[in-house]
């Protein structure tokens, strides 16, 4: 642990032990292959790259440890070997219970002898009790005060076991008996397995069973290669589909700036032509205007009314300059009657009302006067 210790503080010696640049990337990779990592993920972070190479030599591409995985294969290695007992167990139960189901089938459709019927009837007889008694017999995890099942107990069961002289006979038989089961369910596997040889001698059979397991194991070890390059291929897929689709990122990225800015650079120059254009139709609006108010004028004025109004304008400038006259005096009297100061503004506002009753005492007669 000291050594694993100083090899992850000093990092430098041990990629240089590994490899540099993208040698190192590329082992780094194949150390993990679980983990979704890409060069550009390397290259961007060179210490993490430096601690994973580290790591690399102490663990296993799963992430475990070299002492934890000697220790996996030894549990493994005992677990394979207790599944092999059991198995073997299991396989033997399992003929023997499809001996007996097919003892009872051929009943129906052959005859059968009677050594043939005492022997099968021994037979299921034991599997019947041993199972009975498996049954009943308390394991460790069980209570051992838990109540029988109908007051029976292992001992009881084994009680019914067949004679002795039945059992002797039927276990002096059963190699023999078995031995043609299995030849029997061999040849339907050879059959199966390679249909053309099943018109066969027995000979070449069993020449051919005994080659039978080299040929699966040989079919085994090419399946599990292959599913072995299926991960690989896998694994190198989903880091090709990563690269991908960062790739079409940046393409998409790329594409939305070029968009944006050719979009903003054709909405500029068409806001520019749009403007010049309602500019120039503004322009021939109010030139239009100008001309119909041409038109108009020419219309309403022609050279006679216009001598006329001028007349009529140079006799108004004359009366308007002599109303401004007149104006003028009448300022300087007005201005001549206020010294006086408000005793006569008061005469002259009498003499305004005394005016105006004179006016309307004048109208007054002029109607009633007939």
């Amino acid at each position: 642990m000291r050594k694993e210790f100083e090899m992850l503080r000093c990092p430098d010696s041990v990629c240089s032990s590994v490899g540099k640049g993208d040698s190192l990337h590329h082992q780094v990779l194949a150390a993990f292959p679980l983990c979704p990592l890409t060069e550009e993920d390397l290259t961007e972070n060179p210490l993490f790259c430096k601690l994973l190479a580290t790591l690399s030599q102490h663990v296993d591409h799963t992430g475990l440890t070299l002492h934890l995985r000697k220790e996996l294969e030894k549990t493994e290695k005992e677990l394979r070997s207790q599944k092999l007992c059991w198995l073997r167990l299991e396989s033997l139960h399992r003929l023997l219970k499809e001996m007996v189901q097919e003892h009872r089938c051929s009943q129906h459709h052959s005859i059968v002898s009677a050594a043939d019927d005492k022997f099968y009837d021994t037979l299921e007889q034991c599997l019947i009790v041993a199972r009975c008694a498996k049954q009943l017999d308390p394991s460790d995890t069980i209570n051992q005060d838990q109540s029988l099942i109908l007051g029976l107990s292992a001992e009881k069961v084994l009680n019914q076991m067949p004679p002795k002289q039945d059992l002797w006979q039927m276990k002096q038989r059963l190699p023999t008996e078995l031995q043609k089961h299995l030849k029997k369910k061999l040849f339907s596997l050879l059959s199966y397995y390679q249909p053309e040889w099943e018109n066969e001698s027995e000979g070449l059979k069993c020449v051919k069973l005994s080659k039978l397991p080299a040929l699966l194991e040989s079919e085994r070890n090419r399946a599990e290669s292959l599913t072995e390059r299926n991960r690989e291929n896998a694994t190198l897929l989903q880091r090709q589909t990563h690269s991908y689709l960062s790739e079409l990122l940046e393409c998409m990225q790329l594409l939305q700036t070029l968009v944006l800015d050719l979009r903003l650079k054709v909405q500029k120059d068409l806001d520019r032509k749009k403007i010049e254009y309602f500019e120039a139709k503004c322009e021939i609006g109010i030139q239009k205007i100008r001309a119909e108010m041409l038109e108009v004028q020419l219309d309403t004025y022609t050279r006679d009314k216009i001598a006329a109004h001028r007349k009529i304008t140079e006799k108004l400038n004359t009366e308007l300059k002599a109303a401004q006259v007149e104006k003028q005096s009448l300022e300087s009297k007005l201005a001549s009657f206020e010294i006086y100061g408000r005793e006569f503004e008061i005469l002259a506002e009498e003499y305004s009302r005394l005016q105006q009753e004179i006016a309307t005492k004048s109208w007054a007669l002029k109607e009633f006067t007939p």
